[in-house]
């Protein structure tokens, strides 16, 4: 899997500041496996292997990281895909989708590193009804429990660093926020 990773130019090296407001010196960049979509049927193949054994009725990603993982791995279990979005900060369901109550959901992500998105997702499905069975994504970066089970085409340990703990920013490395969230 990490060559796939490596192939498509995914694994970047730089200051980089986190969806989760930490800072890295490496950031998985999975838009850039993504794109093709060969390489995605492959590495979310490796995910759906690891998964095909739970009891799944609907994908929910959250958007932008999770709209193609959750699509692709809805396409090859044959079940219902949809995502959330941040709406005034707020995650949400819009677009007519909804989970219904009883419903068992799998969360979607590119990349987890603290669950802060996923665990926003599953606040979204509890206050529909429905249960979370676990977390996939492509990449996992968690160091300790989000809460959920987490399957994953690949596990990776990045350093990260506190805002004020940065060797990078005390080097004076500006850094890129690549994520999606504001």
């Amino acid at each position: 899997m990490i060559n796939i990773f490596k192939e498509t130019g995914a694994i970047l090296e730089g200051h980089f500041l986190l969806s989760s407001g930490r800072h890295s010196n490496r950031y998985m960049q999975c838009a850039k496996v993504l794109m093709y979509p060969d390489k995605a049927e492959k590495v979310v193949k490796e995910v759906v292997e690891k998964i095909k054994h739970l009891d799944i009725d609907v994908v929910v990603g959250p958007a932008m990281g999770g709209i193609i993982v959750a699509y692709e791995i809805g396409r090859q279990l044959n079940k219902r895909a949809i995502f959330t979005e941040r709406e005034d900060g707020i995650m949400k369901l819009r677009r007519g989708f909804e989970i219904k109550k009883g419903e068992r959901v799998l969360i979607a992500e590119d990349v987890v590193t603290t669950g802060k998105s996923s665990l926003e997702v599953a606040d979204v499905v509890k206050e529909c009804g429905g249960e979370v069975v676990g977390i996939a994504c492509l990449v996992d970066r968690t160091v300790g429990d989000v809460g959920y089970p987490v399957y994953s085409a690949l596990k990776i340990e990045l350093e990260t660093f506190e805002p004020d703990n940065c060797p990078l920013c005390k080097e004076g490395i500006p850094y890129i926020k690549p994520g999606s969230r504001k």
